[in-house]
């Protein structure tokens, strides 16, 4: 059996009663569960129909978002977040090259590299080495002024965490952002780059070595190792094409909002709900959900 889960945007909950049935109805599904009213609804059948890609473009006309996945417990024990984009709405390093004046270039480079245009790692250093000179103390105005959270992420990881699982942010961007957002959001730990830095000045040079695509994928598999679990028993979500490495990794990956690169190799897309979704990829009623999501 497989379970299809419907989706669409909890600021804006428009899934109908009337959509849920038709397709139940029309792929012999069991008896539908409302995960939340108007926002999430699930139902299994013994297999989902050749012409699954038709309805999922066909749902996406209707701002509803559409998975499918194996039925049984899909509640994950370890869960991997990318963070620009995914867990905060921003680029970080699109925000710092902004304030240094030269954001509109930056911005160009970062959308490339991310659709998988560009080499990373050169693409980084490209950026960063935009920034030297730059006073470190624009780091913490940047946080404090044009940082803010991805909605749902609050919940997401309070929720997986009050169910035992282990959560870890893990950023191609920096450690002086990837701290303080793990922090706010509640995540276990965090990992990213760093940059450096000499006498309060930004040097417009990253630490080596760089945590890009294959090693978003180790410190899955190091972290999945530590606690014992399987690959299957992991949630991944990212946007950018350095995150498909261990979205195909992890049991349950899941592209939020991702660029189009990244879509096209991904069977898990979310593109209207929030980062709530992955609760109820795995199974949660808001009900569920801890006191920070409700």
């Amino acid at each position: 059996m497989q379970t299809v889960t419907l989706l669409t945007d909890p600021a804006r909950p428009t899934l109908e009663t009337a959509l849920v049935e038709s397709l139940r109805n029309a792929w012999g599904g069991g008896v539908a569960r409302w995960l939340s009213p108007g926002e999430a609804a699930e139902f299994e059948v013994p297999a989902p129909p050749g012409h699954l890609r038709e309805v999922w473009e066909e749902l996406q006309r209707l701002v509803v978002d559409l998975a499918v996945q194996q039925a049984g417990d899909r509640r994950k024990k370890l869960l991997v977040a990318d963070m620009d984009s995914t867990m905060i709405r921003q680029e970080c390093i699109d925000e710092l090259a902004e304030v240094a004046g030269v954001g509109a270039h930056v911005r160009e480079i970062t959308a490339r590299a991310m659709n998988g245009e560009l080499d990373f790692e050169g693409a980084l250093n490209e950026r960063v080495a935009l920034l030297e000179g730059l006073d470190e103390a624009v780091i913490q105005e940047v946080l404090a002024s044009r940082i803010t959270p991805m909605p749902g992420g609050a919940a997401l990881v309070a929720t997986m965490r009050a169910a035992g699982a282990h959560t870890l942010l893990v950023s191609g961007g920096f450690t002086a952002f990837a701290g303080p957002v793990a922090e706010a959001i509640g995540f276990n730990e965090a990992r990213a780059n760093l940059l450096e830095s000499v006498d309060g000045r930004l040097t417009g040079t990253v630490a080596r070595p760089i945590l890009g695509r294959d090693a978003k994928v180790r410190a899955l598999e190091e972290t999945a190792a530590r606690l014992g679990i399987t690959d299957s028993e992991v949630l991944a979500v990212g946007d950018g094409a350095n995150d498909l490495g261990m979205l195909e990794r992890a049991g349950l990956g899941v592209a939020l909002h991702a660029k189009p690169a990244v879509q096209a190799l991904c069977e898990v897309r979310v593109n209207h709900g929030d980062l709530t979704a992955l609760l109820y990829l795995q199974g949660y009623a808001r009900s569920e959900f801890t006191a920070a999501g409700r």
